[in-house]
This record gives structure tokens, sequence and C-alpha cells, in this order.
């Protein structure tokens, strides 16, 4: 269809009050709930590879028991700031980062803090589905208590309500063991929701994780996430504008415009949705550019 102003402006003054209504409809259903869970902040985080500086001075807040979605272009910096919020950034050869990422208000990047407890309190679920292939469904579960070197009173318990949680125990009870890579795309990301819930985080980070799944298993993993957010603080990247509006109760939008990516924009979703205050956003959340 070729765009004319006169359809240029119907769809920006449709789409964002659709998709406000979506978030509204979202922010009604938790009011009643009791937010509980732990907050995260990052004040002024900057993220480099090697030379190329890649995330500029990014101050958030995560309030306790919200969902808090992450939108902008692929390149803006998005998965490069939640791998800042664990400590996975530093995973890889050359990147550094600076600024503070606070947990209950303690700086994760202080000196002398441990690495493997800031990674079992701020798990981590990533695009594309990875559970351990040779290891059983009950194994996949389990296997962050045995690295970690946690112990439980009841396994069986804690495996069982590990997989309810993340919408799965119902397909999967009978079988526990069978191998993880038997499962279905979409089962096997909620196998690795599962799997970081076992360890009891605080924090869940999920970048994009619905972008490989069909519909369906997408709108499964939304309703664990919301069904989630009662008991934690749970931050997702998303290129899926409806699924930010579905599950989020905030919007951050991210841009790079020539030059490392920054935080432009952070409000209610339904309000980034409707009435943002930049008008880049506004051009990103109705589809002219992105």
């Amino acid at each position: 269809m070729i765009q004319t102003p006169e359809s240029e402006k119907a769809m920006s003054s449709t789409q964002p009050s659709s998709l406000a209504s979506v978030a509204n409809a979202r922010i009604e259903r938790t009011q009643a709930s009791t937010a509980t869970g732990t907050g995260l902040e990052s004040r002024g985080v900057h993220a480099w590879f090697g030379k190329n500086h890649v995330l500029a001075d990014i101050n958030l807040e995560f309030a306790a028991g919200s969902v808090t979605a992450l939108i902008g272009p692929s390149g803006c910096g998005k998965s490069t700031f939640i791998r800042t919020m664990n400590r996975m950034h530093e995973f890889i050869p050359g990147a550094a980062m600076a600024g503070q990422v606070l947990l209950d208000g303690k700086d994760v990047y202080a000196p002398g803090v441990d690495v493997t407890k800031i990674r079992l309190q701020i798990g981590m679920v990533f695009q594309k589905p990875n559970p351990f292939p040779s290891m059983t469904i009950g194994e996949n579960v389990l296997s962050g208590l045995k690295l970690a070197q946690i112990k439980v009173a009841d396994k069986d318990e804690l495996l069982e309500s590990c997989l309810v949680r993340a919408g799965l125990w119902n397909e999967v009870k009978d079988r526990l063991d069978a191998h993880g890579g038997s499962l279905s795309g979409g089962q096997q990301q909620r196998l690795c929701i599962a799997r970081a819930l076992a360890v009891s985080p605080q924090v869940l980070l999920m970048d994009e994780p619905c972008s490989a799944l069909d519909p369906g298993s997408t709108l499964r993993i939304e309703d664990t996430i919301r069904e989630l957010s009662d008991s934690m603080t749970i931050i997702i990247v998303t290129h899926n504008m409806q699924q930010a509006a579905r599950v989020s109760d905030y919007t951050a939008f991210f841009l790079s415009d020539g030059g490392p990516g920054e935080m432009i924009e952070v409000a209610r979703t339904s309000d980034i949705f409707s009435q943002p205050k930049d008008k880049r956003t506004e051009n990103y959340v109705t589809g002219r550019f992105g």
C-alpha cells in the first residue's frame, strides 16, 4: 500500500492508541496484585566492545514485581544492556563497562562481589532455547542447583513447582526422563525458564525469548511472564510491539543515532504507546522506522 499523508496520519493516531488499550488491560490485571520481588537499578551504565562505545549513560529503575520491556531497532544496545545487569557482558573478550548496577541497593560490580551469586540472583533466558541436550527434562531443571552446589530438602517438589510456574508441568509430567532436546521449541524455552527458576532468582532477564517461536508458544510464554511477575522483577527485550503492550508495565525505548545506544524515553507502557514525549519514540512505535 502506498502511504499518503492521510494514511500516515491515520496510522499514527490509531496504532499507538490500540496498543495503549492492550497495555491498559495489562495494568488493570495487575492492580490487585501485591508487588513482590527485588528492585534493580542502573546508574550511568556505559558499555564497550574494544574501542567501540555501544551504550551510553543508561539510567533506569526496575521496580520490584514489575515487567519492563526494552524496545528499539536492532543494534541499539538493548541486549548488551541486559547483559551488563548480571555481569554476563564481561564474558566477551575485549568487553568493558562503566557505571553501577544496584540490586537491593548494592552494586553488583563492587569489589569482592561473588559473580556466581549475582548470576543466581539475576537469571537469564536467551533468545534461542538452550536446554542441555544430553540431560533429561528433570535433570535440566535441576542442573543449576548442582552447578551452584545448592541443597534442597525435596528435589521432586521443587522440580514440579518450577515446571508448573513455567507453564510446562502438564505437558511433561509423564516423561520427565525424556531428553530436553526432544521437546518442541516453545517447550524448550519454557524448560529454560523452569531451569532459571530452580535457583530462586530475584530478577529474570529475557532476551527476545519468543523471537524463534510460533504464535501459540509465544502466548504461552507471555502467560508465564505475567504469572512470574507477581514474585519477581522481569526485564524483557522485544521487537514485538504487541508483546510489549501485552506483558509489560513499563517500556523503555533505546536508539542509536550514529553513536552509542541511548535510552530515549521510559514510561508506563500505556503512555509510551499513546502519548510518548519524544517524537523519535512516536515514530518507532507507529512503525515509521525500525
